[in-house]
């Protein structure tokens, strides 16, 4: 059960991006832009906008939201990968980012020496990943390609490698921005045993995902994000409910979402 003890805390936390609205494609457009009156060619968009939530130790939230939302800003944020525009962001203990398929991985390397190159990246030692290696190499189940360069991989192998490391490095908390999205339901199932492991630890998890199913059957409490803001932080099965109701982002109308 989640304790009382506060492992995540955002506070009031906003997130600015600068986004331009046309480049000039050749030397005379540019040339010609320099004799024109200067105009603003660019538009800040809130990612986020004053953002509050805490996560106590123990518990795993599922945060749900259209294409747009601010998610994977939100985590990015909490991952420390990205800084606020404003507001604060404090993380007890080590964490273990799964945030973009391939993150943290170097292409031209093998996956056994990519095994090694996170572990260090998350403070581990050489010696400590050799002793993990076994496990990781078992758990990821990609054969032959563990050898092979990680550009060789499919997007499944890459998911199964990730995780793999991620969770057996042993985190406080992990994060998993649509990780498992791409794995088959085999696959997913043995993370999701892995999972429940974590939290009998009394490990703190964060999901992004679009699988409403995943965030009623796993986890302990759910918030929606719409257009940068928080607009529910409760209980999954009510998150459900609500989640159809969440307008799409104008930019994300006509996508798939």
């Amino acid at each position: 059960m989640p304790s009382n003890s506060v492992v995540i805390r955002v506070e009031n936390v906003s997130r600015m991006f600068r986004m331009i609205q046309e480049r000039p494609d050749t030397l005379r457009e540019l040339f010609s832009k320099a004799f024109r009156k200067k105009t603003k060619n660019y538009h800040d968009f809130a990612a986020l906008n004053n953002v509050s939530l805490t996560v106590n130790q123990g518990e795993m939230v599922g945060i749900l939201g259209r294409n747009g939302s601010g998610k994977s800003t939100l985590l990015k944020i909490i991952a420390g990968v990205y800084r606020p525009s404003s507001g604060t962001v404090s993380v007890q203990g080590t964490i273990a980012p799964l945030l973009e398929l391939g993150a943290g991985m170097h292409f031209e390397l093998t996956g056994r020496e990519n095994i090694i190159l996170n572990g260090l990246m998350m403070g581990y030692s050489k010696r400590d990943m050799r002793e993990r290696e076994a496990s990781i190499i078992d758990f990821a189940d990609i054969g032959e390609f563990i050898d092979a360069p990680v550009k060789q991989y499919s997007s499944g192998m890459y998911t199964r490698l990730a995780f793999a490391v991620a969770t057996e490095v042993d985190p406080d908390v992990l994060i998993m921005d649509e990780i498992l999205a791409v794995g088959d339901s085999q696959f997913q199932k043995k993370c999701f045993e892995r999972l429940e492991r974590f939290r009998k630890l009394g490990k703190t998890m964060l999901l992004v995902t679009h699988s409403i199913d995943h965030v009623v059957q796993n986890c302990d409490r759910a918030v929606i994000l719409s257009h940068g803001s928080l607009v529910y932080d409760g209980s999954p099965e009510e998150a459900a409910d609500r989640y159809n109701e969440v307008p799409i982002a104008p930019e994300y109308s006509h996508a798939d979402a």
